[in-house]
């Protein structure tokens, strides 16, 4: 009987020592990383998001379009969900993907806020590009829709634009409408009234094209090679992935 005692109290002091150390460890282990993602959304999410209400999504089921690169993420050519991939650096803005069926259809794109037609042009890694000037909680920003086909654009520069609006149709895929790119909207929000006129349209892995659009003076990026330069873009889908 003595000999069950004591197996006993070897047992528990056994197990208390073990819990002991286990809690130990949880509260003196180091913090994990903060994943690439977590760190550019803590950059870019705006302190606060009060006229989210008066943004309208480009395109109908937006958020189920968002399904290869989302904004923030950092592009290759070795991981990039496009193949080949032309581009590299962290996404500026949000890619709307068209659906299976809609391939061979007119899909339109409607503006995401209210504001001012700014810029209307052919460039660069885009094909067909808008810009559109309008506020977010009082502050200037700078509204980028890419790959579009740019004769269906009604609007000229200088026109205001009601969100809502039908601004044109998608360019066809791997056409000059889109730059030889795929079918689908590129959307950026950057901070601002003005996009740094040094920057290119988009950097490929080739060379460095800066496109400049009149009297605008304005650059458009679809990629930025750093997480810095990255904060001055804002995620659309804070506002339009609805």
């Amino acid at each position: 009987m003595k000999k069950i005692y004591i197996i006993l109290i070897i047992i528990v002091v056994g197990v208390v020592f073990l819990l002991s150390n286990l809690l130990l460890n949880k509260n003196t282990m180091p913090d994990l990383p903060v994943s690439t993602t977590e760190k550019q959304e803590v950059i870019s999410k705006p302190e606060n998001i009060q006229n989210e209400k008066s943004f309208q999504p480009p395109l109908d089921r937006a958020s189920e379009r968002v399904t290869k690169k989302p904004f923030g993420v950092f592009i290759t050519p070795q991981n990039s969900p496009v193949q080949p991939e032309n581009f590299s650096g962290y996404h500026t803005g949000t890619d709307f993907e068209i659906f299976p069926e809609e391939m061979n259809v007119d899909i339109y794109v409607h503006a995401v806020c209210s504001g001012k037609l700014a810029m209307k042009k052919m460039a660069t890694g885009y094909g067909g590009v808008i810009v559109e000037s309008c506020k977010l909680d009082g502050e200037p920003i700078t509204v980028v829709y890419g790959h579009l086909k740019l004769s269906s654009i009604a609007k000229n520069i200088g026109d205001d634009l009601q969100a809502g609006d039908t601004l044109g149709i998608l360019g066809a895929g791997y056409s000059t409408e889109t730059s030889g790119e795929r079918k689908h909207l590129h959307l950026g929000f950057h901070k601002g009234a003005e996009i740094n006129p040094a920057l290119s349209s988009k950097s490929t892995n080739s060379s460095n094209s800066t496109t400049t659009f009149g009297n605008f003076g304005t650059s458009i990026l679809g990629y930025v090679q750093s997480q810095s330069e990255l904060s001055g873009w804002i995620d659309p889908c804070f506002f339009v992935c609805k």
